[in-house]
């Protein structure tokens, strides 16, 4: 059993209603007898579900999250738009930026950075997505697309900040399909490499997102270099997200 710290970021995405809400019952009540403290639960909901779930989640061993925010962290006539200073009222600590399916809408590097420093200013940890497509993997620019979305989003980011970056390949998100544990460490320390170098980030965490499950996480948490996991699709099942954790440390 180990004793390094993961996380495990539950990203629900456009999914649950507030009968949803019940699936955390079995969640919380595991997280309270897990006898291993070593390990950080985040469950990031739909905006529609924050709230309810700050209350659920109130005393509890697990912290709640946003799945976006908007670029300024002050108030003003964005219809429809959801900023940092709103998710943190709500009791949030973290937040989903830079993931793949939002970049694939329109966000670009420099939207993502502003969105950052934004989630940054009001003291939100932000979990950072980064990823290359199947194209790119194909053309063996992997490490140039990395080094890229790190120096874009990040550059100029005080060394203490509060940043966890999350490594998703994105031809591996929803496939089921996950990249060998050889190109995930490689991978991990490469972003490990530039975060110490280019950021000046003194011990980064970095994560693995894609098609985790409870049929692969023992094949996938062999790679030492992995700090935890965002977890997607199986999330959204208590079971399934129960077990993960479970095969994570035994």
């Amino acid at each position: 059993m180990t004793n390094k710290l993961k996380y495990f970021i539950a990203n629900w995405k456009m999914y649950g209603d507030l009968k949803s809400i019940k699936s955390l019952n079995k969640v919380i009540k595991f997280a309270k007898s897990f006898k291993n403290t070593s390990f950080k639960m985040v469950y990031c909901p739909p905006f529609t579900l924050m709230h309810p779930l700050s209350i659920k989640l109130k005393k509890t061993k697990i912290s709640l999250g946003a799945q976006n925010c908007h670029t300024s962290s002050e108030y003003g006539a964005f219809t429809g738009s959801v900023n940092a200073k709103m998710i943190k009222n709500l009791g949030a600590k973290f937040v989903i930026l830079g993931h793949s399916e939002n970049r694939i809408a329109g966000e670009t590097d420099n939207i993502i950075k502003k969105k950052i420093l934004s989630a940054v200013k009001e003291n939100l940890i932000v979990i950072f997505c980064i990823g290359e497509t199947n194209l790119q993997k194909r053309q063996k620019k992997t490490f140039q697309v990395l080094r890229k979305q790190i120096l874009s989003c990040l550059k100029g980011i005080k060394k203490n900040t509060k940043i966890i970056v999350a490594y998703e390949p994105v031809w591996s998100i929803g496939t089921g399909n996950i990249p060998k544990n050889s190109d995930i460490d490689k991978n991990i320390n490469f972003i490990k490499k530039i975060l110490k170098k280019n950021i000046n980030f003194k011990n980064p965490k970095v994560l693995y997102g894609g098609s985790v499950s409870s049929k692969n996480i023992r094949i996938i948490d062999k790679v030492k270099s992995i700090d935890g996991y965002l977890i997607g699709g199986a999330s959204q099942n208590e079971k399934k997200l129960i077990d993960i954790v479970k095969k994570t440390y035994n």
